[in-house]
């Protein structure tokens, strides 16, 4: 499926736009408003960044927590190092072993959530701060004739952004 994504400066503007795309014939099903008054960035399904920096540190927990908890045991094996004297010899490297496995989870929070939450978002984000500082964006969904008629159209409205997507799902 190919997109074309429109960010328009006010509201009328947009209307301006959905009602030039309409008279075009391009059906009203393959377009939506996304802005104040019209459909919400979740509402159209718009990848919300927290919720994929929340996946991203539970995805990189899945392995980091045991491989800190197997690096701990072995660094505290290999070196000896007596760190806890009170707890005795297997005991020392299973503390170390923990301690491995919460630097683990501590990665996997800050780089999992912290980088993903940044990066992992591509373009949503940016259409997200947009929507929140009230612009209103316009998209056509369907193939290339329908994409490159209603890009002829858009671009008589001078956007402030206009951006083509194609996905492999249909």
């Amino acid at each position: 499926m190919k997109y074309l994504v429109a960010v328009l400066s006010d509201r009328i503007q947009a209307e301006e736009v959905y009602t030039a795309l309409e008279k075009a014939g391009i059906p009203t099903t393959q377009m939506s408003i996304l802005g104040k008054g019209y459909k919400g960035a979740d509402e159209f399904g718009f990848i919300d960044p927290s919720l994929q920096a929340r996946k991203n540190a539970i995805r990189m927990a899945i392995w980091l927590i045991p491989f800190g908890f197997f690096a701990g045991y072995t660094f505290d094996l290999i070196t000896s190092i007596d760190t806890f004297s009170w707890a005795g010899e297997p005991w020392n490297h299973i503390i170390g072993g923990f301690l491995g496995a919460i630097g683990g989870a501590m990665g996997s929070i800050f780089v999992g959530g912290g980088i993903g939450f940044t990066s992992g978002s591509g373009d949503a984000l940016s259409y997200r701060n947009r929507l929140n500082a009230g612009k209103y964006i316009i998209v056509v969904k369907g193939d290339n004739n329908i994409k490159n008629q209603a890009t002829a159209i858009i671009r008589q409205f001078n956007p402030e952004n206009l951006q083509g997507y194609e996905t492999t799902d249909s």
